[in-house]
């Protein structure tokens, strides 16, 4: 039986992980080569943002944020069909887009911007 209720949020950063991918990542934005808006929003100049933190709480659901490098087959499945950065819903009938990369990008760095869509886009969609 089908069951499309989102049971978890993954969120996959335009970045590769690891201290390697991270200092390339910070070298690139540093020269206007590089830009992950979902960096932006979790992200502060040093560390995750606390208010970041505070959406993930609130959420009541899962979220599992990756690198490039850092993806399972599924993720990295649904990544090649609707690039990077983005949300993906995660729900028994498996991963669909929530929040576009376009979407990130138009959030400009803001949580509070993303927790409003993210709530509007969950809010009939009980866990």
């Amino acid at each position: 039986m089908s069951d499309p209720r989102v049971i978890g949020l993954v969120g996959v950063y335009d970045a590769d992980g690891g201290l390697l991918g991270e200092a390339a990542y910070v070298w690139g934005k540093l020269r206007g080569t590089r830009h992950c808006a979902l960096c932006d929003i979790t992200h502060g100049r040093v560390r995750r943002k606390p208010a970041w933190d505070r959406l993930v709480v609130a959420l009541g659901r899962p979220v599992d944020l990756l690198h490039l490098d850092e993806m399972p087959a599924d993720v990295a499945e649904a990544v090649a069909a609707y690039g990077a950065p983005v949300i993906l819903a995660r729900s028994a009938d498996g991963l669909r887009p929530l929040v576009s990369a376009d979407e990130l990008d138009g959030m400009r760095g803001s949580v509070e911007r993303l927790s409003d869509l993210l709530r509007t886009r969950l809010a009939a969609d009980p866990a």
